[in-house]
Formats: C-alpha cells, sequence, structure tokens
C-alpha cells in the first residue's frame, strides 16, 4: 500500500509502517497535497493538515486515513464516508499527558505556586 504521511510522527511507527507498506514523509502544503494525493491510498496526518472535501475527492486511491491523535475536526468526515474512505484516529494518544498535566496543576494549587510566581 502507498502511504502518505504528511505530519510528524513518531519514528518508529514510520519504520513499522515500512515494513509492510511504501511510505513517504512529506510536509506539504495545501496545494502540493492536492498534487500528491492521487498517488496514494493511505494518508496519515495530524492536526496540522486539513483533510478537505478536495483533497478526498483527488484522492481517487484513498482508502483510509488515519489521524495520528485523538480529533478528527481536520479531516471532513461526513465526504470521506460518502466515498467508502475509512477514518481512524487514536483516542487514547494523550490519556497519560492530560492525566500527568492534571496531577501537576493540583500540586501547583495544593503548593500555591501561581500566588507565589506573582510575588
Amino acid at each position: 500500500m502507498q502511504v502518505l504521511i504528511t505530519d510528524g510522527i513518531d519514528r518508529t511507527a514510520v519504520e513499522m509502517l515500512r515494513k509492510a507498506h511504501q511510505v513517504a514523509v512529506r510536509e506539504l502544503d495545501p496545494k502540493a497535497l492536492l498534487a500528491a494525493i492521487p498517488d496514494y491510498e493511505a494518508l496519515i496526518v495530524r492536526s496540522r493538515t486539513k483533510v478537505t472535501k478536495d483533497v478526498l475527492s483527488r484522492g481517487a486511491r484513498l482508502k483510509v486515513v488515519g489521524r495520528a491523535g485523538v480529533g478528527v475536526d481536520n479531516i471532513d468526515v461526513d465526504e470521506a464516508t460518502k466515498r467508502k474512505i475509512v477514518v481512524v484516529n487514536a483516542p487514547t494518544a494523550s490519556t497519560v499527558s492530560v492525566a500527568e498535566l492534571a496531577i501537576g496543576h493540583m500540586i501547583s494549587l495544593l503548593r500555591h505556586l501561581p500566588e507565589a510566581d506573582r510575588t
């Protein structure tokens, strides 16, 4: 499968994909993405790349769009569904980071760090 990755993802993930697929990692502006997408069957993005109706319509070979992260607000899911393109994401990707941040904020408040920082 021809896979295009347009936003930075973990090197280990790229290496795993390369074991079974032909993978291109390219940061593309919207115009360049429109030109490149016809060559690929899979697209992996993070939040920077917008997967619009135009991108999906140009991606005649696209079978799947993967969001390496939680939300899919940068992907036109309705259009992908109409075109029978599967959209997947990683809903628990930041669970640990969010928990760590919440605990850090609680400790900060408990120790009155914001107040101490202002003095």
